[in-house]
Protein backbone atom coordinates (compact mmCIF):
# COMPACT_ATOMS: atom_id res chain seq x y z
CA UNK A 1 0.00 0.00 0.00
CA UNK A 2 1.33 3.30 -1.19
CA UNK A 3 1.40 6.31 1.85
CA UNK A 4 -2.08 7.99 -0.17
CA UNK A 5 -3.48 4.88 1.81
CA UNK A 6 -2.93 6.42 5.39
CA UNK A 7 -0.22 3.69 6.24
CA UNK A 8 1.45 7.05 7.65
CA UNK A 9 -1.70 8.66 8.84
CA UNK A 10 -3.81 9.04 11.71
CA UNK A 11 -2.52 7.88 15.11
CA UNK A 12 -3.41 5.52 17.62
CA UNK A 13 -6.22 7.69 19.48
CA UNK A 14 -7.96 8.19 15.91
CA UNK A 15 -7.77 4.51 15.37
CA UNK A 16 -10.63 4.53 18.56
CA UNK A 17 -13.45 5.00 15.78
CA UNK A 18 -12.71 1.42 14.60
CA UNK A 19 -12.46 0.26 18.08
CA UNK A 20 -16.11 1.51 18.50
CA UNK A 21 -17.28 0.71 14.52
CA UNK A 22 -15.69 -3.10 14.66
CA UNK A 23 -17.10 -3.64 17.88
CA UNK A 24 -19.91 -6.54 19.19
CA UNK A 25 -21.54 -3.69 20.48
CA UNK A 26 -21.98 -1.02 17.34
CA UNK A 27 -24.98 -1.65 16.26
CA UNK A 28 -25.24 -3.81 12.68
CA UNK A 29 -26.77 -7.32 14.02
CA UNK A 30 -23.63 -8.79 13.26
CA UNK A 31 -24.25 -11.32 15.81
CA UNK A 32 -27.34 -12.71 14.13
CA UNK A 33 -25.10 -13.86 10.95
CA UNK A 34 -22.93 -17.08 10.74
CA UNK A 35 -21.61 -16.44 6.84
CA UNK A 36 -23.00 -20.23 6.61
CA UNK A 37 -20.94 -21.74 9.38
CA UNK A 38 -24.18 -23.01 10.61
CA UNK A 39 -24.85 -25.52 7.97
CA UNK A 40 -20.88 -26.08 8.50
CA UNK A 41 -21.11 -27.39 12.09
CA UNK A 42 -24.10 -29.25 11.06
CA UNK A 43 -22.28 -31.19 8.56
CA UNK A 44 -19.25 -31.78 10.54
CA UNK A 45 -16.64 -29.74 8.15
CA UNK A 46 -16.28 -27.67 10.95
CA UNK A 47 -16.33 -29.70 14.80
CA UNK A 48 -13.39 -28.32 16.66
CA UNK A 49 -10.80 -26.19 17.51
CA UNK A 50 -8.69 -27.13 14.61
CA UNK A 51 -11.29 -27.11 11.92
CA UNK A 52 -12.50 -24.01 13.47
CA UNK A 53 -9.30 -22.54 12.76
CA UNK A 54 -8.82 -23.90 8.71
CA UNK A 55 -12.69 -22.61 8.21
CA UNK A 56 -12.30 -19.24 8.98
CA UNK A 57 -8.39 -18.84 8.01
CA UNK A 58 -9.33 -19.98 4.38
CA UNK A 59 -12.51 -18.21 4.49
CA UNK A 60 -9.82 -14.96 5.04
CA UNK A 61 -7.95 -15.45 2.49
CA UNK A 62 -9.72 -17.02 0.03
CA UNK A 63 -13.58 -16.73 0.30
CA UNK A 64 -16.13 -13.88 1.46
CA UNK A 65 -14.31 -11.73 3.93
CA UNK A 66 -11.74 -11.25 1.76
CA UNK A 67 -13.57 -10.24 -1.12
CA UNK A 68 -15.53 -7.83 0.99
CA UNK A 69 -11.77 -6.48 1.80
CA UNK A 70 -11.23 -5.84 -1.24
CA UNK A 71 -14.46 -3.55 -2.01
CA UNK A 72 -13.75 -2.20 1.26
CA UNK A 73 -10.31 -0.72 0.17
CA UNK A 74 -11.75 0.45 -3.32
CA UNK A 75 -14.58 1.95 -1.24
CA UNK A 76 -11.85 3.86 0.73
CA UNK A 77 -9.81 5.19 -1.81
CA UNK A 78 -12.95 6.34 -3.86
CA UNK A 79 -14.35 8.02 -0.90
CA UNK A 80 -10.50 9.66 0.13
CA UNK A 81 -10.75 10.84 -3.42
CA UNK A 82 -14.12 12.52 -3.74
CA UNK A 83 -14.73 9.96 -6.85
CA UNK A 84 -18.53 9.91 -6.66
CA UNK A 85 -18.48 7.68 -9.97
CA UNK A 86 -16.01 4.88 -8.71
CA UNK A 87 -17.55 4.88 -5.22
CA UNK A 88 -20.81 4.11 -7.21
CA UNK A 89 -19.70 1.50 -9.25
CA UNK A 90 -18.04 -0.28 -5.97
CA UNK A 91 -21.24 0.21 -3.69
CA UNK A 92 -22.77 -1.87 -6.55
CA UNK A 93 -20.40 -4.29 -7.81
CA UNK A 94 -20.65 -5.29 -3.43
CA UNK A 95 -24.47 -5.86 -3.40
CA UNK A 96 -24.03 -8.07 -6.74
CA UNK A 97 -21.44 -10.08 -5.42
CA UNK A 98 -23.23 -11.88 -2.70
CA UNK A 99 -23.22 -15.83 -3.74
CA UNK A 100 -26.59 -16.62 -2.57
CA UNK A 101 -29.71 -14.88 -1.24
CA UNK A 102 -28.61 -14.90 2.80
CA UNK A 103 -25.16 -13.45 1.39
CA UNK A 104 -26.58 -10.37 0.34
CA UNK A 105 -28.79 -10.19 2.49
CA UNK A 106 -26.26 -10.16 5.41
CA UNK A 107 -24.27 -7.47 3.58
CA UNK A 108 -27.10 -5.42 2.83
CA UNK A 109 -28.40 -5.71 6.30
CA UNK A 110 -25.47 -4.93 8.60
CA UNK A 111 -24.37 -1.94 6.33
CA UNK A 112 -27.48 -0.25 6.15
CA UNK A 113 -27.29 -0.76 10.42
CA UNK A 114 -23.97 0.91 9.92
CA UNK A 115 -24.30 3.66 8.09
CA UNK A 116 -27.69 4.99 9.80
CA UNK A 117 -25.79 4.62 13.34
CA UNK A 118 -22.40 6.17 11.95
CA UNK A 119 -24.35 8.92 10.32
CA UNK A 120 -25.82 9.70 13.12
CA UNK A 121 -23.24 9.24 15.84
CA UNK A 122 -20.33 10.00 13.98
CA UNK A 123 -21.33 12.53 11.24
CA UNK A 124 -19.53 13.41 8.29
CA UNK A 125 -20.46 15.54 5.41
CA UNK A 126 -19.02 13.46 3.04
CA UNK A 127 -20.86 10.53 4.22
CA UNK A 128 -24.35 12.72 3.68
CA UNK A 129 -22.89 13.06 0.43
CA UNK A 130 -22.49 9.49 -0.41
CA UNK A 131 -26.09 8.89 1.22
CA UNK A 132 -27.87 11.63 -1.03
CA UNK A 133 -26.05 9.84 -4.37
CA UNK A 134 -27.05 6.32 -3.46
CA UNK A 135 -29.91 4.87 -5.11
CA UNK A 136 -29.86 1.49 -3.27
CA UNK A 137 -28.67 -0.36 -0.13
CA UNK A 138 -25.29 0.07 1.24
CA UNK A 139 -22.98 -3.70 1.53
CA UNK A 140 -21.29 -3.06 4.93
CA UNK A 141 -17.41 -3.25 3.46
CA UNK A 142 -17.92 -0.29 1.56
CA UNK A 143 -20.16 1.06 3.81
CA UNK A 144 -17.18 0.67 6.80
CA UNK A 145 -14.32 2.15 4.60
CA UNK A 146 -16.34 4.93 3.02
CA UNK A 147 -17.05 5.87 6.90
CA UNK A 148 -13.50 5.79 7.81
CA UNK A 149 -12.24 7.66 4.86
CA UNK A 150 -14.44 10.31 5.30
CA UNK A 151 -13.15 10.47 8.94
CA UNK A 152 -9.32 10.01 7.88
CA UNK A 153 -8.61 6.71 9.10
CA UNK A 154 -5.85 5.21 7.59
CA UNK A 155 -6.82 1.92 4.83
CA UNK A 156 -3.90 -0.67 6.45
CA UNK A 157 -5.62 -0.43 9.72
CA UNK A 158 -8.90 -0.14 8.99
CA UNK A 159 -8.66 -3.38 6.92
CA UNK A 160 -6.95 -5.47 9.46
CA UNK A 161 -9.43 -4.36 11.98
CA UNK A 162 -11.86 -4.94 9.34
CA UNK A 163 -10.98 -8.75 8.91
CA UNK A 164 -10.29 -9.39 12.64
CA UNK A 165 -14.02 -8.42 13.37
CA UNK A 166 -15.19 -10.83 11.11
CA UNK A 167 -12.82 -13.57 12.53
CA UNK A 168 -14.49 -12.76 15.79
CA UNK A 169 -17.56 -12.75 15.06
CA UNK A 170 -17.51 -16.40 13.04
CA UNK A 171 -15.49 -17.82 16.31
CA UNK A 172 -18.27 -16.30 18.74
CA UNK A 173 -21.44 -18.22 16.35
CA UNK A 174 -18.93 -21.56 16.44
CA UNK A 175 -18.55 -21.09 20.59
CA UNK A 176 -21.84 -21.59 20.88
CA UNK A 177 -22.61 -23.64 17.69
CA UNK A 178 -20.26 -26.63 18.06
CA UNK A 179 -19.90 -26.06 21.13
CA UNK A 180 -16.49 -24.56 21.80
CA UNK A 181 -15.28 -23.40 25.15
CA UNK A 182 -14.37 -19.47 25.30
CA UNK A 183 -10.75 -20.43 26.10
CA UNK A 184 -10.69 -22.49 22.24
CA UNK A 185 -12.33 -19.59 20.65
CA UNK A 186 -9.30 -17.21 22.24
CA UNK A 187 -6.48 -19.45 21.02
CA UNK A 188 -8.25 -19.80 17.21
CA UNK A 189 -8.69 -15.82 17.05
CA UNK A 190 -4.86 -15.48 18.41
CA UNK A 191 -3.88 -17.91 15.83
CA UNK A 192 -5.53 -16.36 13.04
CA UNK A 193 -3.72 -12.75 14.02
CA UNK A 194 -1.27 -13.73 11.20
CA UNK A 195 -3.68 -14.66 8.74
CA UNK A 196 -5.57 -11.74 9.24
CA UNK A 197 -2.79 -9.15 8.99
CA UNK A 198 -1.78 -11.05 5.68
CA UNK A 199 -5.24 -10.90 4.12
CA UNK A 200 -5.45 -7.43 4.71
CA UNK A 201 -2.22 -6.60 3.17
CA UNK A 202 -3.17 -8.43 0.11
CA UNK A 203 -7.03 -7.13 -0.14
CA UNK A 204 -5.08 -3.49 -0.41
CA UNK A 205 -3.38 -4.64 -3.65
CA UNK A 206 -6.11 -6.63 -5.50
CA UNK A 207 -7.63 -4.37 -8.80
CA UNK A 208 -11.32 -4.45 -8.70
CA UNK A 209 -11.21 -6.32 -12.07
CA UNK A 210 -9.53 -9.32 -10.24
CA UNK A 211 -11.73 -9.36 -7.27
CA UNK A 212 -12.97 -13.43 -6.55
CA UNK A 213 -12.54 -16.18 -4.38
CA UNK A 214 -11.92 -20.24 -4.09
CA UNK A 215 -13.88 -20.60 -0.93
CA UNK A 216 -16.86 -23.01 -2.68
CA UNK A 217 -17.41 -25.07 0.46
CA UNK A 218 -18.51 -21.97 2.40
CA UNK A 219 -20.63 -20.60 -0.46
CA UNK A 220 -22.50 -23.98 -0.74
CA UNK A 221 -22.63 -23.74 3.01
CA UNK A 222 -24.43 -19.93 2.56
CA UNK A 223 -26.87 -21.70 0.35
CA UNK A 224 -27.78 -24.83 2.07
CA UNK A 225 -28.54 -22.48 4.91
CA UNK A 226 -31.46 -21.14 3.64
CA UNK A 227 -33.29 -24.03 4.00
CA UNK A 228 -32.15 -25.66 6.95
CA UNK A 229 -34.18 -27.19 9.17
CA UNK A 230 -33.11 -25.89 12.66
CA UNK A 231 -31.45 -22.40 12.85
CA UNK A 232 -30.07 -19.81 15.02
CA UNK A 233 -28.34 -17.51 12.85
CA UNK A 234 -29.90 -15.48 10.18
CA UNK A 235 -26.97 -16.75 7.42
Amino acid sequence: MSDADGAAGAGAADLLALFVWLSPAYPVGAFAYSHGLEWAVETGDVADAASLRGWVGDLLLHGGPFSDAVLLAHGWRAMAAGDEAGLHEVLELAAAFAPSRERQMETLNQGDAFMAATRHAWPAAALERMAAMCDGRVAYPVAVGAAAAAHGLPLPATLAAFLNAVAANLISAAVRLVPLGQSDGNRVLAALLPTVRLAATEAGEVPLERIGGAALRSDIASMRHETQYTRLFRS
